[in-house]
């Protein structure tokens, strides 16, 4: 079997005597459409993180495609080929999409670029953004300025800026969170339509795009890993279901 692309093995993370990340460990497959469930307070964010450099694990060791980058800094993890998007979004709001995209066009490639850069020196980064725009469905806003746009409009545009980075393995948090019903079913498309050589780990309430979208999920409860399998064998395990859907408890 191949390496995985990223994998934890036995994470822990403790804030004083509370233990928010129980021993996980964690395989995502190259190529993978996996999801990571659980309940508010499962330790969902404590472990995405972690994989994201963002916190330190207390014990346990983290590796993308075989290399340990458990100490790394976010930045280096970023370089190496993991992109995230955030509950609440990271947007440059005066900017276009156009001039986001060329921002994470330019520090990719290590040039680096500001909003006020002449654009026409660096046709081949219009190019490519012009590129990812289209297929986010922001070609027709690529211009405007990011606060006006739709909420559905940037969580696409924050999914396009991640995924510009290149990443092998895009984490995305909540992307379907605070998203306007009329607009879900762009964000739905473009989720379900990135590229199959990136890896995706879905982090996500909405069990209709959970489902829509995972071929395998993990069910994190009180910061352990209590299911990992295929989605109809999740949906019908007993302790997700008592856990996470409140089943089978005494009243």
């Amino acid at each position: 079997m191949s390496t995985p692309v990223l994998e934890t093995i036995g994470l822990v993370k403790r804030f004083g005597g509370l233990l928010a990340t129980d021993h996980v460990s964690f395989t995502l497959r190259r190529g993978a459409r996996h999801a990571l469930i659980g309940p508010n307070g499962a330790g969902k964010t404590t472990f995405v993180n972690q994989l994201t450099g963002v916190l330190t694990p207390t014990e346990g060791q983290i590796r993308l495609e075989g290399e340990d980058i458990t100490h790394r800094r976010p930045e280096a993890r970023v370089r190496l080929g993991m992109s995230r998007t955030f509950q609440i979004n990271q947007l440059f709001r005066t900017m276009t999409p156009l001039e986001m995209l060329l921002l994470v066009l330019g520090e990719r490639e290590g040039r680096g670029l500001h909003f006020w850069s002449r654009l026409d020196a660096r046709a081949d980064l219009v190019r490519e953004a012009a590129t990812i725009a289209e297929r986010f469905r922001l070609d027709d806003v690529i211009d405007a300025t990011i606060a006006t746009l739709s909420y559905g409009k940037q969580r696409q545009l924050e999914i396009a800026a991640a995924f510009a980075a290149r990443p092998k393995v895009l984490l995305l948090d909540e992307p379907a969170a605070g998203v306007p019903e009329a607009e879900r079913q762009d964000l739905l498309d473009t989720v379900a339509e990135l590229p199959e050589d990136v890896s995706v780990l879905l982090i996500e309430h909405d069990m209709d795009l959970v489902f829509r979208f995972a071929t395998r999920i993990t069910v994190l409860v009180n910061g352990a890993v209590i299911a990992d399998g295929e989605p109809a064998a999740i949906a019908a395990d007993p302790a997700v279901r008592a856990a996470y859907l409140g089943e089978g408890k005494d009243a």
